[in-house]
């Protein structure tokens, strides 16, 4: 039987990346990531794993029902598995730092590959359209990517990022991709990349981004061919068997889901038997409530989007009607995908209305979770300890869709 293959995950964010190497048979040795809140997630879905192969797994289900407080449930579990999410900022001062703990926790054990993906703000057009400067540290976090390249010899890695990439220039006028190439293939690595759209592998939303694998040593062809699949479900399918509730309704604690629900759960592995979490609606303005119905009425109509220049005049509060005029938008459940799903859902929910005209709310983060095809199971954390709805839709926008983290891991597994 083959060994695991061990990874280290930078710029980890929520694990939607490394839950897809995770469930594709990849060993995890290290996480890093500056965030606190989405390390406490990594935390505990590390937490989930030792105790699924421990036999364990009633104690997380008590987790989940908040019959147990996060420090408790923590004080069962290994502190090499805790001690194994790095929550620090990676710069040219703390890397060394970083491979001493990385080295700890590695043992002798050899690192096969490292992923990650460094924040996309700096390369999104969005981003440069808010001006920041090309003088921004995160404009060169792959030169710190480079350095663990360099200092583990992993066999592959993988860097995934926003398409923005692909045109993004520094203030030569370079493009910074080309940049990035230069750099690996200096340190000795040959990279090969391209653009994968989510919605073309079975996953449930339109998100396009650019996929950089690597190998050590002079190689072509190597990037694993991923086989779009013909899409036979609609965004109705993730929706379906979660309760029906109006804005402010639900809980962070487990909801009870109708019996019936879709095939396309347990085929992209989010389906559990564990307790479901975070179906919690926002509450929302009488004002918000209003538009959320026209839009839904109009999408019901024609699968026409809202435009807010339209909308009657008591009901605007922005005085700018010329731009950003789909800020309301429904999730087309009946629809092979829905529009891409970013970090904004953190701020609100204009963007992402729930279908159901009778519910008249944004989706829940379970909902926004399950676009991003994360496990029913998983739970997102706070800084402090305390649920926060804005923090966990902050890391499900953020996130990489994990059913696509785990097609491209299955292929990989079979390379290395």
């Amino acid at each position: 039987m083959k060994s695991k293959l061990n990874f280290i995950d930078l710029f980890a964010g929520a694990g939607g990346l490394s839950e897809g190497f995770v469930q594709a048979g990849f060993n995890p040795v290290a996480h890093v990531e500056v965030d606190k809140a989405a390390c406490f997630t990594l935390k505990t879905r590390q937490a989930f794993y030792w105790l699924k192969e421990n036999n364990k797994i009633d104690l997380y289900k008590s987790y989940l029902m908040g019959e147990i407080n996060r420090a408790e449930f923590y004080n069962y579990i290994p502190e090499e598995i805790i001690d194994s999410i790095i929550n620090i900022e990676i710069t040219k001062d703390s890397i060394d730092s970083i491979f001493e703990k990385i080295d700890l926790l590695k043992n002798d054990r050899s690192i096969d590959i490292i992923i990650g993906g460094p924040p996309c703000q700096a390369y999104s057009v969005i981003g440069r359209a808010r001006g920041i400067p090309n003088s921004d540290p995160r404009n060169y976090l792959y030169e710190h990517y480079a350095k663990f390249l360099e200092y583990y010899q992993p066999k592959y890695f993988v860097f995934e990022n926003v398409t923005g990439l692909l045109s993004a220039k520094d203030s030569s006028g370079q493009l910074y991709l080309r940049s990035m190439l230069n750099l690996f293939d200096k340190i000795g690595y040959s990279v090969e990349y391209k653009v994968l759209s989510a919605e073309d592998y079975g996953i449930l939303q339109r998100r396009k981004r650019i996929i950089l694998i690597g190998k050590k040593g002079k190689a072509t062809n190597f990037y694993p061919n991923l086989e779009p699949v013909s899409q036979k479900y609609l965004v109705a399918d993730l929706l379906q068997d979660l309760p029906k509730i109006k804005a402010g309704e639900g809980s962070w604690l487990p909801c009870k889901l109708a019996e019936q629900s879709s095939p396309w759960l347990a085929e992209t592995n989010i389906k559990t038997q564990l307790p479901v979490t975070w179906h919690q609606a926002r509450p929302h303005t009488l004002q918000d409530l209003n538009i959320y119905k026209i839009a839904v009425e109009l999408w019901n109509k024609d699968q026409s989007r809202l435009d807010y220049s339209k909308l009657p005049h008591h009901l605007r509060t922005h005085k700018d009607i010329k731009s950003f005029t789909d800020r309301f938008k429904v999730i087309a459940s009946d629809h092979p995908y829905t529009h891409t799903l970013v970090a904004h859902i953190s701020k609100d929910g204009h963007h992402y209305i729930h279908p159901d005209i009778e519910q008249n709310r944004s989706i829940t983060p379970r909902e926004a979770a399950r676009i991003q095809t994360f496990p029913d199971d998983y739970f997102f954390e706070s800084a402090s300890g305390k649920p926060s709805r804005t923090m966990a839709f902050k890391q499900i926008g953020n996130a990489v869709p994990v059913r696509l983290a785990y097609l491209i891991a299955t292929k990989l597994n079979s390379q290395i």
